[in-house]
């Protein structure tokens, strides 16, 4: 398998872990010094575990559960054990309010360690108008 393949597949499972709202395979796919940035959050999450206390406070205040994840248009660029990869997301959460789409980009940066590509680096935003 190619870096490029690797990658793919890492990013798709960590999308599909995502998508079923499956907190421990999802945040497997992430190294605990990874950083992440939502526009959805006023914070930036410095660590995996910080995003994991997020997530669990994001379930108790306002009933978030990921309903479904769609990612479309991949793209990924290769530095030696480093990889920038780039897609369009289409997201549907339930929350307290209802259910609620967004239709986003995102950039995940993978490391590759021993032959398996980790997340590092997520940042999110949303889709220009």
């Amino acid at each position: 398998m190619s870096n490029e393949q690797g990658v793919l597949q890492a990013a798709a499972h960590l999308v599909s872990r995502f998508a079923a709202h499956d907190f421990d395979g999802y945040f497997s796919c992430f190294d605990e010094k990874t950083v992440f940035i939502f526009h959805t959050s006023p914070n930036v999450l410095v660590s995996k575990s910080e995003y994991q206390k997020e997530w669990r406070n994001w379930e108790k205040e306002w009933g978030f559960k990921v309903k479904a994840c769609i990612s479309s248009k991949q793209r990924v660029k290769l530095f030696d054990s480093v990889a920038i990869f780039s897609h369009d997301v289409a997201t549907t959460l339930n929350t307290n309010d209802g259910e609620k789409s967004f239709q986003e980009r995102e950039t995940i940066v993978f490391h590759q360690v021993s032959g398996k590509w980790i997340a590092v680096h997520e940042h999110l935003s949303p889709m220009p108008e």
